[in-house]
Parts: structure tokens; sequence; C-alpha cells
């Protein structure tokens, strides 16, 4: 409401899509609509006649042919004066150690982990390359992989995306600088492990409006005329692209740009990760021709991603990384950062050669008995401690970190700091083996969703993966009259389920405070509330809660008090994480109890990874009542560092919770509840972050049912 004819007409949101259906059709679709707990609208009407017609207030505003717009309006032409090309090679001054801490700074380089946290990397289940990898999660990856979505079962087929730019090549040579866009984001794909065939590209301009001055109109032709060159030399082609010619305002002007993305698939066997594995292994470079301008020449560039592709398939690659901005010295320092190994390079490199662009080629980790290919150049040797070491210079790995992750930590938090207190660890062994009176071959789970709720489906998967009937009920929230029905099905569906789980996700928008409100006052409803308890206290049932649908469970108080209570101002509760953003990660849990049917193939001091994801993932509470609720085996799990203790580091403990704890149990064990997607597991995913991450709630929770 409140908006003209104008602003309705070209308004943009990211939350309506258009759909044309045959007029039959449309009941049925709009039924369809309801029932995902979407509006629909009916905007329009094809025709037999070929105008666009809008109309406004009675008036109508919009009546043009589609004749006039298939033709894109009146033919233009522009006289084009394109830029001579200037030298772009870097200049390397300085000694290896002053260029080392130069590079480990610059913004070209430096860490944005606390800008990538922000979003959900995992949301899917499907993320076979986390963000940043190794132990430490801090060696970034240079191509997204990520499993082709299926709703059920599972695949081995993986998509890859990667992009490629240097601003600094374009302000020199646009032809040449939107060609190696193109390399740079193709190489990425093969260092990622991909096979160079049907890769393809899109790509997305920013050039400065060149209204009628012919120079200007020959930035975006010379970058478009390079990024064409290289599909033709590559045999690879560009679907698309986005329309931002345009990226000037007022008297400010953006750097011409051109960023390639490249896309293909393959399968997830071949995936490959840029994190060093071990010390004492070879690395060598794997290079393509250079012409005069440094710009690798396309035989020798396709002939080396077919080596690549096949040393990856004879296991010979660890890891790969190719050089961009930073050159062969960014790429090492990169591998090295994840599980802290160091690097020590052969004496006859020349800072150039380090620091200077290799656009094109791949820095490669081998196995200790590998020999050298055919080619390939010795660049040195992984250490078994973290530093840096080019003749009788060494860079201390620690400080390099430290000057990479600082640049923008005060633009975006990564290490804040943590009270160093000693964090008690809690055990609870139960012997006892619990089983369901009624015996149910294949146990019905029962999964709501509410708005904002986006882990349905990987919660549905894990389900049925573990032998169990899974049943995604939307809740419906359009009307009073469409809540009221989603109430009465809801409660009817609880007494025909064995499990009720609560999923994921960013109920309420994830407001301040706002987080599970909506679904916490849905289950206090007394129909819904008397089927919870008919189900806990009466047919043996289980509960379920991750991340929002924990919190919902702790305003509720399923957890840690079995059933749901009116909320006291002393109970537990969960609120912002410390780091005062949203968190988003592998994080390292510690099982601290076994009691009840979700854990019974879970080991007690076993140390499992988990993603998460979330804003408001602290658990508060007094130290009594933890410590009470551990005597009683309620402690599900703690966050854990490297070395499996407890802690309160903001790099283990990762929202700031009170004794490390990350999930809860009601007194018997039926109920649980845990910020960690544990639902979020599958085969191969999350190969650049090592560890265990089946606790097996799903099986067990199965078993408790099948009496086994």
């Amino acid at each position: 409401e409140g908006l003209d004819g104008t602003e309705l007409a070209i308004s943009e949101s990211q939350e309506r899509m258009a759909v044309v259906v045959e007029e039959k059709d449309v009941k049925r679709f709009r039924e369809l609509a309801e029932e995902e707990n979407l509006e629909s609208t009916v905007v329009a009407t094809v025709t037999e006649n070929p105008y666009l017609t809008m109309h406004w207030k009675g008036n109508t505003v919009v009546n043009v042919s589609r004749e006039f717009l298939n033709s894109n309006g009146a033919e233009k032409h522009i006289t084009i004066e394109t830029p001579k090309a200037q030298p772009f090679a870097k200049t390397v001054t300085g000694s290896f150690t002053e260029n080392y801490k130069a590079l480990a700074e610059d913004l070209n380089v430096c860490s944005r982990r606390g800008l990538s946290e922000r979003f959900d990397s995992t949301i899917g289940a499907g993320t076979v390359l986390m963000p940043f990898g190794g132990a430490t999660q801090t060696t970034p990856i240079q191509a997204m992989v990520n499993k082709v979505s299926v709703e059920h079962g599972d695949t081995r087929t993986v998509s890859f995306m990667s992009w490629g730019y240097n601003p600094f090549i374009f302000e020199k040579d646009m032809f040449h600088g939107a060609y190696l866009s193109v390399v740079e984001s193709v190489a990425k794909l093969i260092a990622a492990g991909a096979t160079f065939e049907d890769v393809y590209l899109t790509f997305q301009e920013y050039f400065l409006h060149p209204g009628q001055d012919p120079k200007r109109w020959g930035q975006p032709a010379s970058a478009l005329l390079g990024a064409y060159k290289a599909q033709t030399d590559l045999g690879i082609a560009a679907i698309g692209g986005k329309d931002s010619m345009s990226g000037s305002f007022e008297d400010l002007d953006v750097p011409p740009t051109l960023v390639s993305f490249a896309v293909t698939t393959d399968c997830i066997c071949k995936v490959l990760t840029n994190e060093f594995k071990a010390p004492n292994h070879k690395v060598v470079l794997l290079a393509p021709e250079y012409d005069e301008y440094g710009i690798p020449q396309k035989d020798s560039l396709l002939k080396l991603f077919a080596t690549m592709a096949k040393l990856n398939e004879e296991g010979k690659v660890l890891s790969a990384y190719t050089p961009t901005y930073g050159g062969i010295a960014e790429a090492v320092l990169k591998m090295g950062l994840g599980n802290k190994i160091g690097f020590r390079y052969a004496s006859c490199l020349t800072p150039e050669e380090l620091f200077g662009y290799k656009y094109g080629s791949f820095v490669v980790e081998l196995p200790l008995d590998a020999e050298l290919p055919d080619g390939a150049r010795y660049l040195g040797k992984t250490i078994d401690w973290f530093d840096f070491v080019l003749d009788d210079e060494l860079v201390c790995g620690r400080d390099l970190q430290k000057a990479y992750e600082d640049k923008l930590e005060s633009v975006f938090h990564c290490n804040i700091k943590t009270e160093d207190t000693d964090v008690p660890t809690f055990t609870y062994v139960d012997d006892t083996v619990q089983k369901a009176k009624t015996v149910v071959a294949r146990p019905k789970a029962l999964i709501p969703v509410f708005p904002g709720t986006n882990c349905e489906y990987d919660t549905a998967k894990a389900f049925e993966r573990a032998g169990a009937e899974p049943e995604v009920s939307v809740i419906n929230n359009l009307s009073n009259e469409a809540i009221e029905k989603s109430v009465a099905e809801f409660a009817r569906k609880i007494g025909e389920s064995q499990i009720v789980f609560i999923p994921g996700g960013f109920s309420g928008g994830d407001e301040p405070d706002g987080s599970a409100k909506f679904i916490a006052s849905f289950f206090r409803n007394p129909e819904i509330k008397d089927a919870v308890t008919d189900l806990l206290e009466n047919r043996d049932g289980l509960m379920g809660g991750i991340c929002n649908g924990f919190q919902a469970l702790i305003k509720l108080g399923l957890v840690p008090y079995g059933k749901i209570l009116d909320p006291e101002e002393d109970a537990p509760t969960l609120t912002f994480n410390t780091i005062s953003r949203h968190q988003s990660k592998i994080a390292r849990v510690r099982l601290d109890s076994n009691k009840g049917p979700w854990l019974k193939y879970a080991t007690v001091g076993g140390v499992y990874n988990v993603p998460i994801s979330h804003g408001e993932g602290r658990i508060l509470a007094s130290e009594e009542q933890l410590l009470k609720l551990a005597e009683n085996g309620q402690i599900l799990t703690q966050y854990v560092g490297l070395d499996g203790a407890p802690t309160m580091d903001i790099a283990a403990n990762i929202n700031g919770s009170v004794f490390a704890v990350e999930g809860l149990l009601s007194p018997d064990g039926h109920v649980f509840g845990k910020m960690g997607h544990s639902e979020r597991i599958g085969d191969g995913l999350y190969k650049n972050v090592p560890g265990e991450y089946d606790m097996k709630l799903f099986e067990s929770a199965v078993a408790y049912f099948k009496g086994e």
C-alpha cells in the first residue's frame, strides 16, 4: 500500500516470484501455495492481444506493444576508442621477510573469515568444502563445492563454482585483465579437483557510466573482447551475465571490473582440499608456458589441466592451490594455515617468482614417495614447525597469521578476548538400555515447519537414512483460521507419531529475542500441549530440537525439565553469542552423557564435529543449576578445543556458553536440545575439516522403537 503505479510496476523483491500457469490449474496451484504457507495472487492474464497493459486506480498507466518490447527500443550506435594496454607485471622489491609480512596484511590477501562466518555455510547438508579448512579452520578454499540437492537418498555428484578478477591488472590492461579473470576462475575449479569438461562461465561487469565518451566505451569493449578471447581459446561459453554495466554515482566511478564465475559438476571422489596435510612432503609448481604479456598459452594451459586431472586420478595430489593476486607465497601461506604446517623454500627461488603473478599454475603437495611430475618445478617441502624459511631468512608463521587476521579484526570480529577460566568436564555413563513399550518397525517422526524454518529437509533425510518415516508438516499462519486448522491437524499428527522433532532455521526472522517465540506459543496451545504430554508421559515418545528447535524447547521447559511449563526467571535460557554476530563453522563437542534413547550408539567422552549456524546460541544458567544437571546426566555436550577439553576460548566455544555447554537433556533423556546441526551429516561432506561427525542420534532413536 502507498506505492504509485510506477513503483508497483518496477519494484523488485527477492521474496516474490512470478509463475505462469494454465487457467485450469490456477485453483490447484493456489491450494498448493497455501499448503506451503505462501501467499499467492493472480496479478496478470496472458491474452491474444499483443500488448502489455497495466492499470492503477482505474486508469491505464502502461500500454506497450509486444513488438516494441522485443526490439529492445531504438537502435543505437557509438564510436569506441579502446585504451592502450600498459604493463601489469607486479613489481617486487625488498627482502623475503618484508614481502611476506606486507603480503599477509594486504587487503587483497588478508583473512575475511569474520565476514564469511556470518553466512550459513552448511544449510542443506551438502557442503563438501567448508569455507575454511584444516584442523584450525583457517585455510580459505578457492572454490565452492556442494552436493547437488536431492530430496531423497544421496548423490555423488557435486557442483563447483569459483571466481576470478584482479583489479590491479584491470587498471593497466582490461583486455588481458578479463582474459586472466577467466583463467583464474577456471584454474580454481581444477585446483579443487574438477575435470576440465562441461565448464561454463558467467560474468558480472561494472564500468563507469559511458555516456557518449568513446574512451569510456572502450573499457567494457576491451574487457569483453578479452573475455571472449579466453572463451574461444579454452572452448568454453558464458551463460548470461549480470547487467551491471554502470558503476557511477555523481562524480565517483568504480574501477573497471569483469568478474568471471566458472561452474561445473563432477564426482565427489575427485574433490581436492587445499590445506597442507603433513610435514616433509614435497611441494612443486606446475605452470603453463607464458607469452610476452604474462598470459598462459592456451595449448600449454589445456595440457596442464589434463595433467592435473591425471595426477588427481592417480592419487598423487594431497593438496592443491592455484596462485592468484599474491602468487606462490600467498598460496603456500594459506595452505599452511589450516594445520599449522610451515614451509622451507628451495634456495633457487627469487622474490619475483615467489610474489609475482603466476595465473594458471598450480602449487601441489605430493606424497612422501612421489616422483616429481614431468615439467614440475620443485618449490620446497613442508616442515613440522609453523614458520616460512628461504635460505637464512625465517618468518614466524604465528606473526604472519596475526597480521593476516588482525587486518580486518576491527571490522569483522573473529578473535575476541574471552575469559581464561577452567571449565569442568562432565561425564555421566548410563548402562541402562531403554526400549519403547510398543515395538514399531518404522517409527514416524513429525517435523513441523514454521515461518523461517529451513532445516526440515536436512532433518527428514537424517531420519529417513536412519530407518524412520519422516513427515514434514507446514504450519500455516496466513490467517487466524489457518492457524486454528494447523493446530488441530498438528495435534492429530502427534497422536500418530512416535517422535516430534523441531528443526532449525530463522524463526521470527531471528530478530532480537524473537527466535522460537512463535514456535513456543504454538506448542503452548492446549491441544498441542496435551498431545505432547501424552506422547512423552504415556506413549514413550521422544522429542528433539536443534538450533531454533533447541531455543523453542528451552522456552517451553521441555529441556531441561521434560514437560511444558510456564517460564521462570531463573530457568536456563539462550541469548546472543558473545561475539555479537552470527557464527557459522564446524565446532567440536564432547559427549558428556549417554542418558536416554537418543544416545544408544554414541560414546561418552567421544569428540564429534558438528556444523553450527546461529546468532543466539549462548546458554545462560547459574553454575549451581548446571552442576545439578550434570550430576543427573542432563548435560549432553560441551564445546571443546583441539585438545578435547572444554574451554571458553571463542575459537572453540563459539557462542560463549557457560561451562561450554552445547546441549541439554530432559531428566529421563527422552527430550534433547542442542545448538549444533547434528542432522547435517552425509557421505563425503566437510572434506577439509577432519573429524567424526555422526553422533548417531537418529539411528539410536529408531533402535529404541524397534526394541533393539
